[in-house]
């Protein structure tokens, strides 16, 4: 059964690309101008993860999103085994180069996440945190609100899959 909530239909596929080339590819970034990108690129963060490496836990506050840039990354949710009352780390999905995560990070404030991430293989993220949309937005207004434009169509994409998802549960529960 697909992991619906988690996949990524918003992915391009990459090859070898630079890391401007790589925002551009991404949904949320993909019609940010060549100048509106020369910023986006210089905020950006870009970190290195080791395999096993959590890149934020389950109940973390969210503070952004991630896009891989490399490697391979699993998602985790912490559930209660009903018999014994203990909590176990249930395996959601894994997500790769392209994809991206904790983008409801962005316009939440002080929401706690959702699942915990960690990485499979060696992994390099870009990081695009709130307060980089923040800078960006007020320093190229254009740009922040095309960002933002993208994000509320993801997040509204991932709400209808939601909705479809619990209907279908609900009619199979009656």
């Amino acid at each position: 059964m697909p992991n619906f909530i988690w996949e990524n239909l918003f992915r391009n596929s990459n090859s070898e690309q630079t890391l401007r080339q790589k925002l551009k590819s991404n949904f949320l970034f993909q019609d940010l101008s060549l100048s509106q990108l020369t910023l986006l690129e210089r905020i950006v963060n870009v970190r290195s993860y080791r395999p096993g490496e959590n890149i934020f836990r389950q109940g973390d506050i969210g503070v952004g999103m991630y896009l891989i840039s490399e490697g391979i990354v699993n998602i985790y949710v912490e559930e209660i085994v009903p018999e014994t009352g203990e909590p176990k780390m249930a395996h959601v999905t894994q997500l790769k180069e392209g994809d991206f995560f904790g983008d409801l990070a962005l316009v939440q404030e002080n929401g706690r996440r959702s699942a915990t991430a960690i990485a499979h293989k060696d992994v390099v993220l870009i990081g695009f945190f709130k307060s980089d949309l923040m800078e960006i937005a007020g320093r190229n207004p254009t740009a922040g609100v095309k960002i933002l434009l993208r994000l509320g169509e993801v997040l509204g994409e991932r709400l209808r899959e939601t909705t479809a998802k619990i209907t279908e549960l609900k009619k199979k529960g009656s």
